[in-house]
């Protein structure tokens, strides 16, 4: 048996800054610091947050007022952060940046009279922060069917938006007949789709052609992660989505000669040194990391996070 590993994998940039949001936040002002919903998807970077003194809630009212809380990744309603200012809590916004350009391309489009078709899955928190962005006259398509019965007031003013962490290929079919239903459809400037989620399908398809078998670490509850598996599956290779490597079964790799090894973007590198090291138990006998885009993209932290950090190491001491 040999292992092939994907490139890249893992943590993108929205990621990393997301975690290391709470991280700075627990490490300036000590815990507990409150985080709206999962700040990603991923049981082992929750549960290591939650070790340290984060409290994860679903909703504000679980948090006291004038407390600190971090927003996750994948953004919020903007009810939210209005409920937020009336508490007087003070608020930290980890929201991707990529999700906060979709925010900002839903919001101009009403203003400018367009209804919006969102293009993405249903009960997902990203999708439910993008339609919370404005009040009215933005409509969830899913499938084609969806495309039918949405209750268009005017084809000729429509825009549609996706959710940034859909598989590639069936976002490109979906907006190929949104474009046929509403041929004067206008869409974002550039794909909406997130540069990480496209090269990790990229990478997961390479694995599955020169792969018996792909494992993609990940949540079950993770978009990404999901659409990895899906990606590899449509090849025609058997594809698993395990949480970490106490998930593996052996007798998934018995009669496998190539194991390919992905991760979803919110999933730690240590879970896929985990996987790999109990592959090696069980006899792997290589290890091969497969050539791959290198990603440089780069997000800052919370401005007012680092305001605040600043102005409590300048205080004075009492």
């Amino acid at each position: 048996m040999n292992v092939y590993i994907a490139n890249p994998r893992g943590f993108c940039a929205g990621v990393e800054r997301a975690v290391a949001t709470v991280e700075r936040a627990l490490e300036e002002f000590g815990a507990p610091v409150y985080v709206r919903h999962e700040i990603v998807h991923n049981r082992a970077v929750v549960e290591g947050l939650r070790a340290r003194g984060a409290v994860f809630v679903d909703d504000l009212a679980d948090v006291p007022e004038g407390a600190r809380v971090v927003l996750s990744a994948h953004g919020v309603a903007r009810a939210v952060r209005e409920e937020a200012r009336a508490r007087g809590l003070r608020v930290f916004d980890a929201t991707c940046p990529l999700v906060s350009k979709v925010h900002k391309e839903v919001a101009r489009w009403r203003r400018e009279g367009y209804e919006c078709l969102l293009i993405g899955h249903a009960g997902h928190p990203e999708v439910e922060g993008t339609m919370g962005q404005v009040d009215d006259g933005v409509y969830l398509v899913e499938t084609e069917q969806d495309l039918a019965t949405v209750p268009i007031k005017d084809p000729a003013r429509v825009a549609f938006v996706t959710q940034t962490t859909l598989s590639v290929d069936d976002t490109a079919r979906l907006i190929a007949a949104l474009r046929a239903r509403f041929p004067a459809a206008c869409g974002p400037r550039t794909d909406d789709i997130c540069y990480a989620t496209q090269n990790r399908q990229d990478a997961v398809r390479m694995l599955a052609q020169r792969c018996d078998v792909v494992v993609v670490i990940g949540s079950r509850h993770s978009s990404n992660a999901n659409r990895l598996r899906e990606c590899a599956s449509a090849l025609g290779v058997a594809a698993y989505l395990v949480d970490g490597p106490e998930a593996l079964v052996r007798g998934w790799f018995s009669d496998k000669a190539r194991v390919g090894v992905t991760a979803g973007a919110s999933t730690p590198e240590t879970l896929v040194q985990g996987v790999v090291a109990q592959l090696v138990a069980w006899g792997a006998k290589s290890v091969e990391e497969q050539a791959g885009p290198t990603e440089t993209v780069v997000f800052s932290l919370p401005k007012n996070l680092l305001r605040d950090a600043r102005a409590t190491h300048s205080a004075p001491v009492s």
